[in-house]
């Protein structure tokens, strides 16, 4: 027994030299290990911060940034930030109508300007005793202020409430505009009426006039002969009728195959009878007629007629009563009530013995010669239009109620739109395919008028909906009595429409676009001067 307990202490003295070396040489190995660490961690720091500092060097350079602007306790920055927002608060105050506030705070920026010139012309930074006052004047200021609800949060509250202010008066302005707008399109100006007056008392006059017309029989043969070019023009006014026919004989290749056909009301008959017999147009046949001479026009055939003959419907044009006085003004125009407005869906009617036929506005002018347009081939349909969808606004959901189920299942809303002023029109299939049938269905299904508001066009295009056929854009040249039109278009166009209010007979027109009319109008003719006509 006593020779094991020596061995088993010897034992124990080995393994607790064992456990001290390793010990020892782990410690001697994270001693070498943080050594070498610090050694490879303070080069990259130290180029780290270098970098960083010589970014900020450079950024200094850029914005001429000096030391004094970069130390918290710049007096140089203090005086700039408050110039700053005194600034801002001279506009706010000025708006508010606080003008002596707004001088106050301009005299205390004026004074903290002239000390920062001062520093910056001797070289040497402000002192705090030197900028003091100045420091805490301004900053009383800008503590009033603060004090006046000048705080961005109120006046951000206040600036919406005055830009709503403006869009309200904008939008009243803009509705005075196109009311005004709308009644001078609608008036009639007095050289125009001073001219009807006197044409209509010349041909009551001389009975010679009436004569003339009532024994040409050679001009009778040609109304009917097509082989010759057939124009319809349905107005009431002499002089943009005479202005369309005279361009478009001076522009014609064969004026004496010209068969202009006007169509106007009892007011304006015996004037039109007298103009266009008094004066010639190069050979052009003119024939002058009255719709209220046609005695299949009634309320029993024409629905439109029927339509327009109603109390609430004279109501909504003229009044817009029956909605509270919501109606736009352009709605409430009188040629939407005249039968002259929609005579061209009768146009067959009108003229039973004619084959093909092109239809004019009377706000248009000709450039060219128009004979081409009866070779044209229309490839079946009925109408040869020009069409506008090269604009979004020009498709058929603008103008029509796509909301109404008769509407939505009928046509396509993204259908290309044309114009009505210059087309072609095929009568013989016109008749064939009853058009006129066609659009009597639509204009007594809009008696309430929930498929379209208002005018010939939205009619037109439901009616017409697979039977147009596109013209050259060339034909037809619009916009030249609202908008700017290129140049270059108009130089290639055959016809120029004045659509829109600044009809060029009225003082209202486009100016740059008057002389394009003007120069078909004799001034020195002596009716037109006894008018006033310049």
């Amino acid at each position: 027994m006593r020779r094991q307990r020596p061995e088993f202490r010897r034992t124990v003295k080995r393994r607790f030299s064992n456990v001290f070396w390793l010990t020892l040489c782990g410690l001697v190995v994270l001693v070498l290990i943080v050594l070498l660490s610090r050694e490879t961690t303070q080069p990259r720091s130290r180029s780290v911060l270098s970098k960083s500092s010589y970014i900020n060097n450079k950024a200094m350079e850029g914005l001429n940034i000096t030391s004094e602007m970069l130390s918290p306790d710049s007096i140089l920055r203090q005086l700039n930030d408050q110039i700053s927002l005194a600034k801002a608060y001279v506009v706010i105050a000025k708006e508010s109508n606080n003008l002596q506030f707004a001088w106050e705070l301009s005299a205390q920026i004026r004074n903290s300007q002239i000390l920062l010139s001062n520093a910056a012309l001797r070289r040497s930074p402000l002192t705090l005793r030197e900028s003091e006052t100045s420091v805490r004047d301004m900053a009383l200021l800008l503590f009033q202020a603060q004090q006046l609800h000048y705080d961005s949060s109120t006046m951000i509250m206040r600036l919406k409430a005055r830009i709503q202010d403006l869009e309200e008066q904008t939008s009243s302005v803009t509705d005075k505009s196109n009311k005004y707008g709308q009644i001078a399109a609608e008036e009639v100006p007095k050289s125009l009426y001073c001219l009807g007056v006197l044409l209509t008392t010349e041909w009551f006059k001389r009975t010679d006039l009436q004569k003339k017309v009532n024994y040409n029989k050679q001009i009778s043969m040609k109304l009917t002969d097509n082989n010759l070019y057939h124009f319809c023009v349905f107005s009431d006014n002499i002089l943009a009728t005479s202005v369309v026919i005279n361009s478009s004989a001076t522009n014609s290749l064969n004026p004496e195959k010209l068969v202009f056909h006007l169509v106007t009301d009892e007011v304006n008959y015996a004037a039109m009878k007298a103009w266009f017999t008094m004066n010639g147009f190069r050979g052009v046949t003119v024939d002058v007629q009255k719709f209220e001479d046609f005695t299949w026009l009634n309320a029993s055939y024409v629905p439109v007629l029927k339509q327009l003959q109603d109390s609430d419907t004279q109501n909504y044009y003229f009044s817009g009563s029956n909605d509270g006085g919501k109606t736009p003004i352009k709605f409430r125009n009188p040629k939407y009530l005249s039968m002259l407005n929609h005579l061209r869906f009768y146009i067959p009617e009108v003229f039973p013995s004619l084959k093909k036929l092109v239809f004019l506005d009377d706000d248009v002018v000709v450039q060219k010669d128009l004979s081409d347009l009866f070779t044209v081939d229309l490839k079946g349909n009925v109408n040869g239009a020009v069409e506008t969808c090269m604009e979004t606004f020009h498709r058929y959901h603008k103008y029509l109620n796509y909301s109404h189920p008769l509407i939505r299942s009928h046509f396509d809303p993204d259908a290309c739109g044309w114009a009505f002023g210059m087309n072609v029109f095929d009568l013989v299939e016109w008749r064939k395919r009853n058009v006129t049938g066609i659009y009597h269905y639509w204009q007594e299904r809009n008696v309430d008028r929930t498929l379209w508001k208002l005018g010939t066009l939205p009619p037109g295009l439901l009616t017409f909906y697979g039977l147009t056929e596109p013209l050259d854009p060339n034909w037809h040249v619009l916009g030249l009595g609202y908008t700017n039109v290129d140049p270059q278009v108009i130089e290639n166009g055959a016809v120029l429409h004045y659509n829109g209010n600044s009809k060029p007979w009225l003082k209202i027109g486009m100016e740059k676009y008057k002389g394009l009319w003007e120069k078909y109008v004799d001034y020195s003719h002596p009716m037109l001067e006894r008018c006033n006509f310049h």
